[in-house]
């Protein structure tokens, strides 16, 4: 074939890609026109390679893409695809932006063999050097499974369609979305695939662009939480801009949630503890924390927990809170005693600002162990001790174990009625906008996994 027929099949094979879904669905994640690719011409075999890579921009901000083509050999992961996908996460380190990788594949070309293993370790290593550096977003829209699943699972956030399948089995078992959220690997499942576009969009617009960048800044909206919103996620969404609140796996740890919201313009992460705080709670909230940290996002937690369910969860919520260094406020709304303080509102969890509601119950250890432990003579001769240890408790929690009590003590800066907690946590913020921390020289902490 002589170079004017080569380049017109080269040009054809390009229009045709053009007209791809994993195209398509990077054009609906950037903003319109902004799409630049790379390896444009990339080839597998006698076709095009099966993923379109590149980077373009989400609100205005620089961001890098990979979109594995479905429609192309089923996206099947070969040696030309794994190359574009190395280059955009080494492009996005580079300069410093967010990394969304869209999947939709049946696995890897198996006759490419040895050659395939190596690329999907490559790929492996440059998710895990990227970690911390800037935020990665897997959007699992079709079939992600084996090694590629470990690829997406590795993001910051994965985001799922109705269609995804994420699992490490290479038969697509158990990779449906409800069962990815069960298992904490799924943070978003969305209604639809347009949803989880969206979603991603909403997401980047409150993450700052890498570790060394400022989260961006909006406009302050009112407050938006309604009567319907109850418990510590209805205390969230009181205190945030309105219609801000994004929740990160709601199916997963119930004892805790997470999220990312505005308050008066600033993004922020939330932490709400409730409960028993079981492993998959900690773990959900340890790593939300982590997430938060790794780019400086300030954290704000809300606190109304009972006790650990077991010492290794305890632990790693602990480590956690110890060793985050960027802004962190807690918000004690009902009962914070023993453990749970001491974790996530004391000295020992790095606060910069712990401040309770007027009602909140905060104590070294739990009203009902200071009762058996401290005022048992008082039940001496009663004839009710059940009834009769209920009004201790109560008398406890009413006069050792209050909110002044605690702040006399100084184990909290101050208390705030519910409704001024918003105004609250804006001053507390801007106070804290330019905290700078000095640590150790350590590669990483030893924390409970």
């Amino acid at each position: 074939m002589n170079q004017s027929g080569s380049q017109e099949q080269m040009s054809q094979l390009r229009e045709n890609v053009k007209n791809t879904v994993g195209w398509q669905r990077i054009s609906a994640l950037l903003d319109e026109g902004s799409f630049q690719e790379i390896d444009a011409y990339a080839k597998s075999g006698e076709g095009p390679a099966e993923a379109v890579a590149g980077y373009g921009t989400v609100e205005g901000r620089p961001v890098c893409v990979f979109s594995q083509n479905g429609s192309i050999a089923g996206g099947a992961m070969s040696k030309a695809q794994a190359s574009k996908i190395k280059k955009t996460f080494r492009l996005a380190l580079k300069i410093g932006c967010p990394v969304v990788g869209i999947y939709d594949s049946i696995g890897a070309r198996l006759k490419e063999g040895a050659d395939m293993l190596a690329a999907c370790g490559e790929i492996l290593l440059d998710v895990n050097n990227l970690s911390g550096v800037v935020p990665q977003i897997s959007l699992v829209l079709g079939p992600c499974v084996g090694t590629e699943a470990m690829v997406a699972a590795g993001a910051d956030v994965v985001v799922m369609s109705p269609k995804g399948e994420l699992t490490v089995s290479t038969s697509g078992e158990d990779g449906s979305p409800a069962t990815a959220e069960k298992q904490g690997v799924c943070h978003i499942a969305a209604e639809s695939e347009e949803e989880a576009i969206g979603t991603v969009r909403r997401l980047l617009s409150m993450l700052p662009s890498n570790n060394l960048a400022a989260s961006p800044l909006e406009e302050e909206l009112a407050p938006g939480a309604n009567e319907s919103d109850t418990g510590l996620c209805g205390a969230v969404k009181s205190v945030c801009d309105g219609g801000s609140f994004l929740e990160l796996s709601p199916h997963f740890g119930a004892g805790a949630v997470t999220g990312f919201a505005r308050i008066g313009g600033t993004a922020t992460g939330f932490i709400g503890l409730s409960g028993v705080l079981d492993a998959d709670s900690c773990t959900k909230a340890a790593r939300f924390l982590r997430f938060c940290d790794s780019f400086s996002v300030p954290v704000v937690t809300f606190v109304d927990a009972e006790k650990f369910s077991e010492l290794k969860d305890a632990s790693k919520l602990s480590s956690a809170y110890s060793e985050a260094t960027t802004a962190k406020i807690t918000v004690i709304t009902g009962s914070a005693c023993g453990p749970v303080y001491i974790a996530t509102a004391g000295r020992g969890a790095n606060a910069d600002y712990t401040f309770a509601w007027p009602d909140a119950v905060i104590s070294a250890v739990a009203p009902e162990t200071a009762v058996a432990l401290l005022w048992h003579d008082r039940l001496k001769g009663s004839d009710d001790p059940v009834n009769d240890r209920k009004k201790l408790i109560d008398e406890y929690r009413r006069t050792k174990a209050d909110a002044f009590s605690a702040a006399a003590d100084g184990m909290i800066e101050d208390i705030v009625e519910p409704e001024n907690t918003r105004d609250k946590l804006i001053a507390c913020l801007d106070m804290l906008a330019s905290k700078r921390v000095s640590t150790l020289p350590k590669k990483h902490a030893d924390i409970q996994l």
